[in-house]
């Protein structure tokens, strides 16, 4: 199965959707990662601190750590950046580039997620690639990666995720954006994997069609349960990121949640159980308790002042 398509489906609840959709990006999840493993067994983890950490635990391999996209690992959403691209690639006409422009503008003011926006997007992606085959969209993404994502990627949120791989822990980003993109975005970081959005694809060739729905809110639980179960992690002993509250089904999963950059819904309710926070949208601390020590001070305050200067240069 392959997966860019943003088709609701019919005629299923809900709660049977979000199941599908979490057990079948767990499934391309793992496959791809496996792929990884494979073509690059030689490549070693960094070493652990000499000192080491209370938190994520050094050689824990019932522990992993889950990676919300969008506005927690990079600024702005996968799938406008993505629509940048094909754009320049004449995949659609300038309308369709409007509209992505004032879906990207939105994004960046409100810095949430709003499902009717969000939903505009996906029949936007539908209708742009439905009839490409996968191979081609993969090789495009990785284009479209250097072109309009690298420079995005907020350098704390990627101090903290390569703090729990320096632990020997996986990490896998969640996302409702497309496994493939998801995945080249999770390759390019040296993360584990990714979770995102799979639809089916006949020989190699997007249908339109979705496997179960977008891998969002409730859906990403699943897609974090079901790959927990198949790979024998503890969610007790795993961390969860993400900035937004539709995330919070996610979060309470863990035992280490943490509100990354989080929206106005998501920080109250952090507060309110004690959850992890932390902002590096503006370079303050949003809560001083249980940033990963792994991570560094320095590392955190460096990362903390690049994506200030970033989202300066931006305003």
């Amino acid at each position: 199965m392959a997966a860019l398509g943003w088709l609701t489906p019919r005629r299923r609840s809900a709660t049977a959707r979000s199941v599908l959709a979490g057990e079948a990006a767990a499934e391309a999840a793992r496959k791809s990662s496996l792929e990884a493993d494979s073509a690059d067994s030689a490549e070693e983890k960094k070493g652990a601190e000499p000192e080491e950490p209370e938190f994520p635990v050094v050689g824990d391999e019932r522990a992993a750590a889950f990676f919300d996209l969008d506005n927690t690992v990079m600024q702005g959403a996968a799938i406008f950046h993505f629509g940048r691209g094909l754009y320049k690639r004449k995949f659609f006409e300038r309308r369709e580039l409007t509209r992505f422009a004032w879906q990207q503008a939105w994004f960046r003011l409100a810095g949430v997620e709003d499902p009717e926006h969000m939903q505009d997007a996906r029949d936007s992606a539908l209708s742009i690639v439905k009839g490409h085959r996968v191979s081609e969209l993969m090789s495009i993404g990785e284009e479209i990666y250097d072109e309009y994502m690298a420079d995005r990627i907020w350098p704390g949120t990627r101090a903290l995720a390569q703090a729990h791989l320096d632990a020997g822990q996986k990490v896998w980003l969640v996302t409702a954006a497309p496994v493939e993109t998801a995945t080249i975005i999770a390759r390019r970081l040296g993360l584990t994997g990714a979770l995102g959005t799979v639809a089916e694809s006949v020989d190699g060739v997007y249908t339109g069609r979705l496997v179960g729905e977008p891998l969002h809110g409730p859906a990403k639980a699943e897609a974090v349960r079901a790959l927990a179960a198949a790979e024998g992690l503890d969610l007790a002993r795993c961390a969860a990121y993400s900035d937004s509250h539709n995330d919070i089904p996610m979060l309470s999963l863990v035992g280490h949640p943490y509100a990354i950059n989080p929206d106005s819904k998501l920080r109250k309710h952090a507060r309110a159980l004690d959850w992890r926070l932390r902002d590096y949208r503006t370079g303050r601390k949003a809560a001083k308790v249980g940033i990963p020590a792994a991570a560094g001070v320095g590392a955190l305050a460096g990362g903390t002042a690049a994506a200030v200067a970033l989202h300066r240069r931006r305003r």
